[in-house]
């Protein structure tokens, strides 16, 4: 069965986040990686105002050979960068173990959901960060029968759990907020109204879920 593994991991632990640390300051999420021979192309959509400095940041570097654009939508634009050389790090250990990137976004530190095929895939990927010195926070594991339980037990709608993860991936319930309600609204493809609707009632359900079944010290 196959397991699922998010972990938050620090720029300077792993080359792609060193190359990609600002300034300046871009949102990223990793689309796919690539293998190529004995190495790997990450492929990245990035977010901002100062795409030319990022590129000549991204290219300074001496394990870059090239970074290309590939292609823009809006205010975003999809690269592909090429390594100088293999570099057996985090990015090389995911495919080694057989992992695929479910996500795998930037802030202040990188946040990655990887499905590895069964546990023995996902501890050659735990033994591999541990050989090379590679520090990361395991935020969960788990399956996607545990996962379907847990959607189950909170009883959300499918729509609320969209407009709830959605709003998770992109910051708006971060403190700034990342991202409006408007936003939010026009990614869905509904009214900024019912957007509020989802995601008020969405919440309510959870928090219902979590914190009242366990509240009875307070009554």
């Amino acid at each position: 069965m196959s397991v699922i593994l998010e972990y938050t991991i620090e720029n300077e632990e792993f080359m792609l986040g060193e190359v990609l640390a600002g300034p300046p300051q871009m949102r990223i999420e990793l689309e796919r990686i690539v293998p190529t021979g004995n190495s790997v192309v990450p492929f990245l959509w990035v977010t901002g105002d100062d795409f030319e400095a990022f590129e000549q940041q991204v290219t300074a570097h001496e394990f870059v050979d090239d970074i290309l654009a590939l292609d823009k939508v809006e205010d975003s634009t999809l690269y592909r960068v090429k390594w100088h050389g293999k570099h057996n790090d985090l990015i090389q250990g995911i495919t080694e173990a057989e992992g695929t990137i479910l996500e795998g976004r930037a802030d202040d530190r990188w946040y990655f959901r990887l499905r590895f095929p069964d546990h023995d895939s996902l501890s050659r990927f735990h033994n591999t960060c541990t050989d090379l010195g590679i520090s990361i926070h395991i935020v969960r594991t788990y399956t996607e029968t545990d996962r379907t339980e847990s959607v189950k037990q909170f009883a959300l709608s499918q729509e609320q759990r969209e407009a709830l993860i959605v709003g998770l991936r992109r910051g708006y319930f971060d403190t700034p907020s990342q991202v409006s309600l408007d936003e939010l609204a026009d990614e869905l493809e509904i009214s900024q109204q019912a957007t509020s609707d989802r995601i008020r009632r969405g919440t309510k359900q959870v928090l219902s879920e979590v914190l009242l079944a366990s509240a009875t010290d307070f009554d």
